[in-house]
């Protein structure tokens, strides 16, 4: 084999030693890699304290003479007392007040549904009462004081509603 042979035959040795190692795995660059950046964020909240500040009064609810139906005793959230015909309200009425705690700047969502309210004298009869809360607040702090919100509602009687005191608890729910 001629010096002309023996080139060859090197190149082709070198050339086959580039492409094994261009093939082998790890060892290569790939030829269209990318990079992307992505930003992170985290933003905890306290949780939320719901307290109750005071209680709902109807205060002291008269009924009319006669046969009627339908009448409606109701407290705002501001704590406004409205009476319809055929009943006399009288008393210290007031709405109800909670206060709801967390993190600043956070809406929070108020859930209070309707409940039934039991007479203190004869627990087979109920009233149920229709809730007027606020949908949301804003808290405006964080931790205490917190914020503020009132809950009111309405009562429809008749002619027929026995007399006693009736009891019923709100099941008030707050989430951000």
């Amino acid at each position: 084999m001629g010096i002309g042979g023996a080139l060859g035959m090197r190149t082709a040795i070198i050339a086959s030693i580039f492409a094994t190692l261009a093939c082998a795995p790890g060892l290569s660059t790939p030829a269209l890699a990318a990079t992307a950046n992505a930003s992170v964020s985290a933003a905890p909240i306290k949780p939320l304290v719901l307290s109750k500040v005071r209680d709902l009064d109807l205060g002291t609810i008269t009924l009319g003479p006669g046969i009627w139906s339908n009448a409606t005793v109701a407290i705002s959230q501001a704590g406004a007392l409205t009476c319809t015909t055929n009943v006399t309200c009288t008393g210290a009425a007031q709405s109800a007040q909670y206060n709801v705690q967390g993190s600043n700047q956070q809406r929070v969502r108020i859930s209070a549904p309707d409940l039934t309210l039991t007479n203190q004298s004869d627990p087979s009869q109920t009233l149920t009462m229709s809730v007027s809360a606020p949908a949301s607040v804003m808290l405006t702090n964080s931790g205490f004081p917190g914020v503020n919100f009132s809950i009111g509602g309405s009562v429809t009687l008749n002619s027929t509603t026995s007399g006693g005191t009736y009891v019923g608890t709100f099941d008030v729910t707050v989430d951000y």
